[in-house]
């Protein structure tokens, strides 16, 4: 679904990917990447919102994560305990990762070396290489991590962790937790503002105790310094640019909650449909589209949809 940032309203939807779970918008603002339970991530172009490209994951994908210079993509897969690995316009061939446990959230570093990727069933944060393919550090959080964002100069990684509810800063230098804060309900994804000194936090509980709130973490002294009032069970979370707008998926409501950051409010509340999961924000202003509605083609479903094998509050035991 597209929704137009100026004026909060939806612009198209786009049917035929199943059991979405995350969508990344490229850095140039012209691709937009999805993945499907059908284990296969779909790229479209995000003028006409028609598919362009797609290309086989490995089971239950989570999130897709692009190379700030968008020469690579990067899928995790839950299910099977790898990331997928694309070259720019190649989805077609995947070079598989093995991390082992269930990889879950994921973000590059600032200069693209890397990609840090939250392994919710192993409980660590784990580091991939990105010019050799291998994981390079596995780093134990003490909880199962949901989602990561890195700090501006690419030292840093913040991590939900879902039980016990809380967010934890790693030294990726030295490779340990340096530092850890709570937060009121069971945490999903997370997003850094673009000055890199807070550190936003969707609570989203559980659907019997859902949450109804973001978390603003000082990013130095890892502390709580207000929280923003959002629908039920924050989700998906992105800042964009300029740091004064930010927008959430309301799991539990179906909605997408609008923040004014500076004000520390929300401003408006989109109506999505039931449970919206990951968002992306782009740069360009969204074209007319063909029709309210678009349809994509992908290949035939080769395994569940994601959301039978990714635990939907984010709360799993056991390692591998």
């Amino acid at each position: 679904m597209a929704i137009n940032a100026a004026t909060n309203g939806v612009v198209t939807t786009v049917g035929g990917i199943s059991g979405p779970h995350n969508v990344q918008v490229s850095p140039g603002g012209d691709r937009v990447y999805a993945v499907s339970g059908a284990a296969v991530v779909a790229e479209l172009d995000a003028a006409t919102y028609r598919l362009k490209a797609s290309g086989p994951t490995g089971r239950a994908p989570a999130h897709v994560v692009v190379t700030p210079d968008g020469a690579k993509a990067y899928v995790t897969n839950y299910g099977d305990g790898t990331v997928s690995a694309y070259q720019q316009g190649d989805l077609a061939s995947a070079k598989m990762i093995r991390v082992g446990g269930g990889p879950h959230g994921a973000r590059p570093t600032p200069d693209g070396n890397a990609v840090v990727v939250a392994n919710m069933k192993a409980e660590t944060v784990d580091v991939i290489d990105t010019r050799a393919h291998v994981k390079s550090a596995a780093v134990p959080v003490g909880g199962p991590p949901v989602q990561v964002a890195i700090s501006c100069n690419g030292r840093y990684a913040y991590a939900t962790i879902s039980r016990p509810a809380g967010v934890v800063k790693i030294d990726l230098q030295a490779a340990k937790v340096v530092a850890r804060t709570a937060v009121p309900a069971a945490p999903a994804q997370t997003y850094l503002m673009p000055d890199g000194r807070t550190l936003l936090s969707a609570d989203q509980g559980t659907e019997e105790k859902p949450g109804s709130s973001i978390s603003l973490i000082d990013t130095e002294s890892m502390t709580v310094t207000g929280r923003i009032a959002t629908g039920s069970g924050p989700h998906g979370l992105v800042v964009e640019p300029t740091g004064r707008r930010a927008w959430v998926t309301n799991v539990y409501d179906g909605t997408v909650s609008v923040l004014d950051l500076p004000a520390r409010k929300a401003i408006a509340t989109v109506e999505v449909g039931d449970e919206p999961n990951g968002i992306s924000f782009a740069t360009r202003p969204p074209t007319a589209p063909a029709a309210a509605r678009m349809q994509v083609t992908l290949p035939p479903a080769t395994s569940r949809p994601a959301h039978a094998d990714i635990p939907h509050d984010h709360d799993t035991t056991g390692t591998e």
